[in-house]
């Protein structure tokens, strides 16, 4: 049977990716997207996900702050849809966690890379292929000036699912398919394409949401609230080309 739970929805995937007792998930998903030279090896997440207070507020931004052995910071979030202004709240997000490493008497040169991860279900750079984007400051001709702000962001829609049934090798491809398609697979089918053991480990955390009525019940909540924002956008749209037409007329 398939696992059923979708991994894009932000609650599977703070449970995924911000839980204290997964954090071999965080780890290994890090180290994939960002391939450091010194692999992350330790993680602390700074907001662990807590139950009580998604149910009383199932509008909040479901991300992950973390840092790691090197006080690097992250914040990771997931979008099922292109929320207005994201380029620009990622940025705010990483600048943000930027800002907030200096206390009194500090120094600039003790600064540690913010760096903000965004896994978007929508397509935002319409004329570029590659669905991979990192993002730094640094000239035209890729001279850094620094890596202290730093923003990645994954267009999901733009992974071509492989045909075959070859196990993938690739770090960043693994997660990619198994955002795209854990909801669908069997955890034999993942463990097959994905033979990782961290794989595993991320399939029983959706498992433990399909089977505990608590957590699948907050899953199919913050599920049905994201479908309504997703709705109501799409109405919006639909009224403003309307309007459009009519005054065009």
């Amino acid at each position: 049977m398939a696992i059923g739970i979708d991994p894009l929805v932000d609650f599977a995937a703070k449970r995924l990716l911000g839980s204290t007792e997964h954090s071999a998930i965080t780890i290994h998903f890090l180290n994939a997207i960002l391939g450091f030279d010194n692999p992350i090896t330790q993680v602390e997440i700074l907001n662990p996900i807590n139950l009580k207070d998604f149910d009383a507020d199932k509008l909040s931004v479901l991300d992950i702050k973390a840092i790691d052995a090197g006080a690097r910071r992250y914040n990771i979030e997931v979008q099922t849809t292109r929320p207005l202004g994201l380029p620009k709240r990622l940025t705010y997000y990483a600048a943000k966690m930027l800002v907030e490493q200096l206390g009194e008497g500090d120094q600039y040169a003790d600064l540690n890379p913010s760096i903000s991860i965004c896994l978007l279900d929508s397509i935002l750079f319409r004329d570029e292929q590659r669905l991979q984007h990192a993002f730094g400051l640094r000239t035209a001709n890729g001279l850094s000036l620094t890596d202290c702000l730093q923003v990645h962001l994954f267009e999901l829609p733009k992974y071509v699912i492989p045909s075959d049934n070859v196990a993938i090798g690739e770090p960043v491809e693994q997660w990619l398919y198994f955002f795209r398609r854990a909801a669908d697979c069997t955890p034999e089918e993942l463990a097959d394409r994905l033979p990782d053991p961290v794989f595993n480990e991320a399939a029983g955390v959706l498992q433990m949401i399909a089977r505990n009525p608590e957590e699948r019940r907050l899953y199919d909540d913050r599920l049905k609230a994201e479908r309504d924002q997703w709705a109501r956008a799409e109405q919006a749209k639909l009224e403003g080309k309307l309007e459009g037409k009519r005054e065009g007329k």
